[in-house]
């Protein structure tokens, strides 16, 4: 049986992190390689059994989304890396439970694809497949993957990609509405937890 104590919850920064309540969080820092090489720290050395990945993300327009929506996403997608598929993954699917488990917790939440970049904007390469971007996403669920930790990321909408002034972005409503869907997630994944 799977304890609040073996849920890690991973955030790049500490306003993503909500307050826990018996769960293990990290502080991933910024960006894919800092996110990747934190997250293989902690998992090496606390051992969780579930991994939760939440943060804010930007979208592109044509996604039809607005802040703060939250985005469960079926799948994570490396923009930046171009090289082929077999020398290195560029997608990790979510695990089917885990996402079945979010969309109960979070009904009105909607699922997509998420990407990656290292800079705003960045998951272009991704094309429409990528209308959410985030900047940890894969890092995170790869460490988790290679040890075998099942890991799923959420996000709240915080900007529209296409909006340069930052000053219209939305980061204290995304903020507030990740950190509420944060405690949500974890009780429905311990209600479904074997």
């Amino acid at each position: 049986m799977i304890a609040r104590e073996h849920i890690l919850v991973v955030a790049a920064t500490e306003r993503e992190l909500a307050i826990p309540d018996g769960w293990r969080t990290l502080r991933c820092g910024i960006g894919p390689v800092d996110a990747a090489a934190a997250t293989a720290a902690a998992i090496a050395s606390d051992r969780p059994l579930l991994l939760l990945h939440v943060g804010i993300a930007g979208v592109r327009r044509h996604a039809a989304l607005d802040p703060p929506t939250l985005v469960i996403g079926s799948a994570s997608l490396y923009c930046d890396l171009d090289v082929p598929e077999a020398w290195s993954p560029r997608t990790l699917p979510a695990p089917a439970e885990l996402l079945a488990a979010a969309q109960r917790a979070l009904p009105s939440a909607v699922v997509r694809s998420i990407g990656t970049s290292a800079r705003v904007g960045g998951s272009t390469p991704c094309g429409t497949a990528c209308g959410v971007e985030a900047m940890e996403g894969f890092g995170v669920l790869r460490a988790a993957h290679l040890a075998s930790v099942p890991a799923l990321e959420v996000r709240a909408i915080s900007n529209h990609i296409e909006e340069h002034d930052r000053a219209n972005w939305r980061f204290d409503a995304a903020f507030t509405a990740i950190t509420t869907a944060t405690s949500l997630l974890v009780a429905e994944f311990l209600s479904c937890a074997p």
